[in-house]
């Protein structure tokens, strides 16, 4: 059988493949260029000094931004693609300090690699900011300290010189795809207050296509030291050129449970505290924004008095906010405790370090059973071993003045309740017995109604209405101290025969006293003394004067 022969005159023996020596080559070709490629990767960053950049970066990132800024050692990062820095620094309006409104400990940046190599020019796609500390403050007129980013208004500061280098006279292309923050710290305050500021932690945020004339989507992440969470999405742009606070914005906002004291938000006002959650939406002109969504608070205390709410409340608002004058309006405040529900409406606005509030709340008909957690929380106590097991409650409120001096005036009313565990007229000894009233293991409350006035002083009660069909209507005024002591004047027209079917029709005085869990009654000497005499005067007769005797015989 002939055979072929090969180029050395050996005759081929089966198997051998006539392509394996150019497979070869190309094998060894390709070793060749990969080790070409890892000698350049490792010489690249001793042949090109990314130092040689950072005059021009410096002065063109303080040109654009209208702050000095300065950046540390620049090193080429090859396998991360860009160049790293070892520490970035913005300066501060001078207006507002000298302390840097930037610093953080690394900076990098994502480049075109082939530009940088082989034309030196710095082609900037995207840049992180690793572990920044940012001071973001607000002065009384509204302007922030980072108002003057990159704005025309801003003063530019004097050009850095560069080194004539080829780097050096290249220019720096800032056509950012992505800007991101990680692991920052934001502190949040006022200028000239005493106030505590609000201190934000492992910050996270990004800033995709970034450019100042167009609209760009963002997000951020953080946690409120003191507790609490806040996560933050949205579109943004185009950056306003005279105030870059004045930006428009679109976003969507999650706040988690946000400690109130624990984060310092109410030091204006210590007596309120609790767990904020809040999911809603906003749509910002950089002058107001229109803020819609779902509040909802836990563990709720609304008094110095008060202690936490076993059960939550829900606020489902509209409310238009100012940026730069820090008020607003609540067009809608819908609150939910249950099935009870009431409006809130009104506006607030700042008044010094504090917050000066003129709201109206209205509620009517609402479940007492579904009030009846909160009370505690507003620091509203019920006689001792008691609770409010059924009826309705209406209220009509105004509420004026700074949160921690708020004065609330106004109406409320019941009907058809029931006042577990209390035996009113069983605690009404005296008129009681004089009367012949047969109590009970509860206290059916058709109707009450009062005008009612809350302040820090204590809350005072007038025109009080209060129909118990074991006992008639009961009438007065009286006050309640912060200390919850009682101090009330009401007169009795009792509904009964017996003793009192002589007297049913004169109003029987007696006082209220002692405090909220253990009020005593007593009769009210003065008053009869005086409805006596005019008794006299008038000739009644001698039922009042057997009145007068009898209650003075009662007398401790």
């Amino acid at each position: 059988m002939w055979q072929g022969v090969n180029s050395k005159g050996r005759a081929e023996q089966p198997g051998d493949c006539p392509r394996r020596k150019p497979m070869k080559r190309a094998l060894r070709i390709a070793g060749i260029i990969i080790a070409l490629l890892v000698v350049i990767l490792i010489a690249l960053p001793f042949l090109i000094d990314a130092n040689d950049f950072r005059p021009m970066l410096e002065t063109k990132l303080s040109q654009t931004l209208a702050r000095e800024v300065k950046v540390g050692n620049l090193k080429l990062a090859l396998l991360a693609g860009g160049v790293t820095a070892d520490d970035l620094s913005i300066a501060e309006d001078p207006a507002y300090g000298r302390t840097p409104f930037v610093q953080a400990k690394s900076f990098s940046l994502a480049v075109d690699l082939p530009s940088l190599v082989f034309s030196h020019k710095l082609a900037v796609s995207g840049l992180t900011i690793d572990q920044p500390q940012i001071v973001l403050m607000q002065s009384p007129a509204g302007d922030w300290n980072f108002s003057s980013l990159g704005t025309k208004s801003a003063a530019r500061p004097a050009p850095v010189p560069a080194p004539e280098s080829s780097a050096a006279k290249s220019n720096l292309d800032l056509s950012v795809k992505l800007v991101k923050i990680t692991d920052g710290r934001f502190t949040m305050g006022h200028t000239g207050s005493h106030l505590k500021p609000l201190v934000l932690e492992k910050v996270n945020a990004e800033l995709h296509d970034f450019a100042r004339g167009s609209v760009f989507p963002f997000s951020l992440s953080m946690n409120v030291v003191g507790g609490g969470t806040i996560k933050l999405t949205g579109k943004a742009g185009p950056i306003d050129e005279n105030d870059a606070a004045m930006t428009p914005a679109s976003l969507t906002l999650n706040v988690a449970q946000l400690d109130l004291a624990g984060s310092g938000l109410n030091e204006t006002a210590p007596s309120v505290s609790g767990l904020i959650s809040f999911d809603g939406s906003g749509e910002s002109t950089g002058k107001s924004i229109d803020l819609k969504g779902k509040l909802r608070g836990e563990k709720l205390r609304l008094s110095a008095s008060g202690t936490p709410a076993k059960r939550a409340l829900e606020l489902d608002f509209a409310v238009t906010h100012d940026l730069r004058k820090r008020s607003g309006t609540v067009h809608r405040g819908d609150i939910h405790v249950g099935g009870a529900v009431a409006s809130l409406t009104g506006t607030y606005a700042p008044q010094g370090e504090s917050t000066l509030l003129n709201m109206n709340l209205s509620g009517p008909e609402m479940p007492l059973v579904e009030l009846a957690e909160m009370l505690p929380a507003m620091g509203v106590v019920l006689p001792m071993g008691s609770s409010l097991q059924s009826g309705t409650a209406a209220v009509k409120l105004s509420m004026q003045g700074v949160v921690e001096r708020l004065v609330t005036t106004g109406s409320v009313g019941l009907n058809n309740a029931k006042l577990a565990g209390f035996d009113l007229p069983k605690k009404m000894s005296t008129i009681e017995k004089l009367a012949g009233i047969k109590g009970g293991p509860d206290t059916e409350i058709q109707e009450l109604s009062s005008n009612v006035r809350v302040a820090p002083e204590g809350m005072s009660a007038d025109e009080i209405k209060l129909i118990v069909p074991s006992i008639g209507n009961l009438e007065g005024a009286g006050t309640i101290s912060p200390a919850n002591v009682l101090a009330f004047k009401m007169r009795a027209t009792v509904h009964t025969g017996g003793v009192a079917a002589v007297v049913r029709d004169t109003p029987i005085p007696f006082t209220v006293e002692g405090t909220c869990s253990e009020p005593a009654f007593r009769p009210d000497i003065g008053a009869v003394v005086k409805e006596e005499a005019k008794g006299l005067e008038k000739g009644v007769g001698k039922a009042a004067g057997d009145l007068f005797k009898g209650l003075l015989g009662k007398k401790k």
